[in-house]
């Protein structure tokens, strides 16, 4: 038997399908999660489960890679895009049951500037780990920003910008939250090649995060501080 051989999903029990579906996210192979999604489905798993076990499973392995310079971007892009067949077919039923989400947020680049590679990555990974994730596109003035905060009641701003020029509109956008008294209530994340953690920090945001993985991982860190902050 080579390795060629064709595996046929249904017929993995429960355990090896997941391990299969961890394999064809990291390969990014949208067919085949999106099948894998629809036999757990079939076997009676709850959505959540689902969502949390198999992508968000797969997503972190990818992640984890993608931080320590195995995987690039191309693959990442690949796995994410796997990821959101598996999403499409899960989301409305995750809304029916009410599962628990981990967190929102509205990302978006700034004024002046139309990247959006790096941006759509850190989207697509924070869905990856179970985060409802509004993304508001490119060249966004502040008053995007305000409106669609105002309107979606995410924990998570975040700001991206790739070019030297449009990095200092993250500061606008800050300085205007601080303005309304609205700073308080959001977790403010910014990233982008120019940036730096002194930046970051120049800006008033809470955290730089340097790439997509970072991201998911200071996200989850500070959604889980607040919560505990509200608990306590």
């Amino acid at each position: 038997m080579s390795d060629e051989e064709d595996i046929v999903l249904s017929e993995l029990n429960d355990d090896e399908l997941v391990e299969q579906m961890f394999d064809d996210l990291y390969d990014g192979l949208k067919e085949e999660i999106e099948e894998g999604v629809n036999i757990l489905l079939e076997r009676g798993w709850t959505p959540y489960d689902i969502l949390t076990k198999a992508l968000v499973g797969g997503m972190t392995i990818v992640g984890h890679d993608f931080r320590d310079g195995i995987l690039f971007v191309p693959e990442v892009l690949l796995a994410a895009n796997a990821m959101k067949g598996g999403m499409t077919i899960l989301k409305p039923l995750l809304a029916e049951t009410g599962a628990p989400r981990v967190g929102k947020m509205v990302i978006g680049t700034v004024k002046g500037d139309i990247h959006d590679i790096g941006k759509n990555l850190v989207s697509m990974m924070m869905e990856g780990a179970g985060f409802e994730v509004v993304d508001i596109g490119i060249n966004n003035p502040v008053e995007n920003y305000l409106e669609t905060l105002e309107a979606e009641k995410p924990d998570i701003l975040g700001m991206s910008a790739l070019l030297t020029t449009t990095m200092p509109y993250m500061k606008v956008v800050i300085d205007t939250l601080v303005e309304q008294g609205l700073r308080e209530e959001y977790i403010v994340l910014v990233g982008g090649a120019p940036l730096n953690e002194e930046f970051g920090k120049a800006i008033g945001a809470d955290a730089y995060c340097r790439d997509a993985a970072v991201a998911v991982e200071t996200a989850k860190d500070f959604v889980s501080r607040k919560h505990n902050q509200l608990a306590g």
